[in-house]
């Protein structure tokens, strides 16, 4: 069975241990969870209009877009007018889901907001960093 191609939307300043993480996973036979990782290595840029570009196709090349729901994972962007966004993570996840790509929602923690794009989207939840919890949203994305 192929890998499910997999874009991983992250806060990259406070949560990128998380997004480390489900790759040490991927890396490991003793783990279930595995995933043909699509999301980017870090753009260096401050260009907007070229990070737009570069997460737009990246996200089209992915069938799947996890999301890593952390503490400031909805916080105003300061360039979030230039974004046209409120930050990153709602602007992946509304070319998520212009693409079609099955949401997949990770709270690091219940109480943490999520980000706006992600509410009345039919995501999958998983209200835990585990990897039960993650391959039971996983299994059940739609």
């Amino acid at each position: 069975m192929s890998k499910r191609k997999i874009f991983v939307s992250f806060d990259y300043e406070n949560d990128r241990k998380h997004k480390y993480l489900l790759e040490a996973w991927n890396g490991n036979d003793e783990f279930e969870f595995e995933f043909d990782d699509k999301s980017t290595k870090e753009i260096n840029s401050w260009n907007i209009p070229t990070i737009k570009a570069a997460l737009t196709a990246k996200i089209r090349s992915a069938e799947y877009t996890i999301v890593i729901v952390g503490e400031e994972a909805n916080k105003r962007h300061k360039d979030s007018a230039l974004i046209g966004y409120k930050n990153w993570q709602n602007f992946e996840i509304a070319k998520s889901k212009e693409n079609g790509n099955k949401i997949i929602a990770i709270k690091i923690n219940r109480l943490y907001e999520s980000p706006e794009e992600l509410l009345g989207c039919n995501a999958s939840w998983a209200y835990s960093f585990t990897e039960e919890a993650i391959m039971r949203a996983v299994r059940s994305a739609r």
